[in-house]
């Protein structure tokens, strides 16, 4: 769910490159190797190369696991018969796993790789490899740029939506076609794939429905501030501006004061937001762009993985549990077909529709909880209440079996454990030479960071992935960075993520803000101003429930249009 950068459409996840600052490319289509050497690269191609950086030291190939202790410790992460507790699960809204992933679609957008032939200057290649929270994967390079300018309305200042497809012979909403619940599409060509490919940004965000639904969302936001502030007379010539501006801050104070503190231990993210980092770039230039850390990229951003249950109580139609990832993940245009079984979703030119079908559109009553906000009545009953799973080294099973339009696979035969998330997470670790979790530890300590590094009892079978004694005492002594931080969340956390993967996450986070060209970081005294509920406005909360309140008009019918 969580992914580096995004590459070539042809190519997405089959060939993982990263240009380390410092190291060059880094990564090829071996998966297996446990060390790639790095390739020199160009000034161009190292410009049109999302720029990453190493926080800590490397691994030694000989204390990395191999495939077969990959595999093993993959499939113990993605045991269908491993119990999934949900003790200590600090009960955060299921919404939060994939807005989550739509953050980390923003943070590692890489904006020009479509466009390597367009006239783009240094300053936008590297801003759009700049892992800065600037919400690039909704707005692209902006209306006018003469590639991006497809992502906008021809007003130049509102961005396009999609209009979902109605259902043959249903004679209720199901039957209709309905304006703004759909990603827009490209609508030409001719493949169903290509017609299919939603017109965004970043085609990760159609990879599976919920962050699918969260970017429409996302555009309403957009567009509906845009609509207001036009209407008080705000000038043409800065309209499109004020409101990317509003909206980031906006998006960066829903991340600081309600996202982060969900997933990270909150003594953490206070310590970072008013004391500075002490990792992640502490004294940067005034000039310098942001990089992404690896530590961050390919292991501790990755705990979403672990939050994703495999199956929600979607919508009025798709009730009790009948909103399966599967088919979460069929019922899009990246990884699906937007069509219903029996119709295979590895085969691009399957299916009959090339919209989302109306029956599946989100109820977002279920996936965020509008009662924090103050608004009972748009309150479901516990039992169609989504809750993400907490944190811990234990994946549903549905992640051991990934669709190949997933990761760019289609077409491709992969061994079945290549269709394991877990799998895929650990093998690209190795290529990539990642420090173990034990080697963060030391690094960050030496930083002045005060950590508690797990021992060796904290590998000990309890909770979580169920480990062989060879496995175990391997992992006591060189952990994967990956399953290190969840380890912490499991042990230590209550469910959230603490010791080295907090402070990576909150660090990166921070320097995200700060290297934004609209930040809260840098502007420390503004607050949000878009709550729609008066008390909370006053008091300068914003959350994410505020922000679709802002963008569905707090009306229960756009919220969930397909009724109770």
């Amino acid at each position: 769910m969580f992914r580096p950068a995004r590459e070539p459409q042809s190519k997405r996840h089959v060939r993982s490159s990263y240009f380390v600052v410092g190291e060059g490319v880094l990564g090829d289509n071996r998966a297996d190797e446990a060390a790639v050497r790095p390739a020199a690269a160009s000034t161009l191609e190292a410009l049109r190369k999302f720029q990453f950086s190493r926080l800590g030291p490397q691994a030694k190939p000989d204390r990395q696991l191999d495939r077969a202790a990959r595999a093993e410790l993959a499939q113990a992460m993605t045991d269908p018969a491993a119990a999934q507790p949900d003790s200590g699960n600090p009960r955060v809204p299921a919404g939060f796993t994939y807005l989550g992933q739509f953050v980390d679609h923003d943070l590692t957008l890489d904006a020009t790789s479509a466009q390597l032939e367009d006239d783009v200057t240094v300053k936008q290649l590297l801003q759009g490899r700049s892992p800065a929270l600037d919400l690039d994967s909704l707005y692209g390079l902006g209306p006018d740029h003469r590639f991006d300018q497809r992502f906008y309305e021809p007003d130049g200042i509102h961005l396009k939506t999609g209009t979902t497809q109605g259902i043959p012979a249903a004679a209720d909403i199901t039957g209709q076609p309905l304006a703004g619940f759909d990603l827009p599409r490209v609508g030409v060509g001719s493949l169903k794939s290509e017609r299919r490919r939603p017109l965004i940004p970043d085609p990760r965000n159609d990879e599976n429905l919920v962050v699918a639904q969260i970017h429409c969302a996302f555009l309403r936001f957009h567009n509906r501030l845009a609509t207001e502030l036009a209407d008080k007379g705000v000038s043409s010539a800065v309209l499109f501006e004020s409101a990317r501006e509003a909206v980031v801050k906006h998006y960066q104070w829903m991340l600081r004061t309600d996202f982060l503190p969900r997933i990270v231990d909150e003594t953490i993210v206070e310590e970072v937001f008013t004391k500075g980092r002490k990792v992640v770039d502490p004294s940067p230039h005034d000039q310098d762009f942001p990089t992404m850390p690896i530590e961050f990229s390919v292991a501790a951003y990755r705990l979403g993985h672990s939050m994703v249950r495999g199956a929600y109580n979607w919508n009025r139609v798709f009730d009790n549990g009948r909103g399966t990832l599967p088919l979460l993940f069929r019922f899009t245009g990246t990884s699906g077909i937007l069509s219903p079984p029996p119709d295979d979703p590895d085969n691009p030119e399957a299916g009959a529709f090339e919209h989302l079908p109306t029956n599946w559109i989100a109820d977002f009553r279920r996936l965020f909880d509008f009662r924090e906000a103050g608004r009972d009545d748009l309150g479901v009953t516990d039992a169609q209440f989504n809750v993400a799973k907490r944190i811990d080294t234990l994946l549903v099973n549905p992640l051991a079996e990934l669709p190949l339009g997933s990761f760019g696979g289609r077409g491709s035969a992969p061994d079945e454990i290549e269709r394991n998330l877990a799998f895929r997470n650990l093998t690209r670790a190795t290529m990539l030479r990642l420090a173990s979790g034990q080697q963060m530890a030391k690094h960050l300590m030496g930083r002045g960071v005060g950590v508690k590094p797990l021992s060796a009892s904290d590998f000990d079978n309890r909770d979580g992935a169920q480990l062989s004694d060879a496995l175990r005492k391997k992992l006591a002594v060189d952990c994967p960075l990956w399953f290190y931080v969840l380890r912490e969340a499991e042990v230590n956390g209550g469910g959230r993520l603490t010791g080295v993967g907090g402070r990576i996450v909150a660090e990166v986070f921070h320097r995200a803000m700060e290297g934004s060209r609209h930040s809260i970081v840098r502007d420390p005294f503004w607050r949000p101003f878009l709550s729609p509920v008066d008390e909370r406005r006053d008091k300068g909360v914003f959350q994410m429930t505020d922000l679709l309140l802002y963008a569905f008009e707090g009306r229960a019918e756009l919220l969930n249009p397909l009724g109770s």
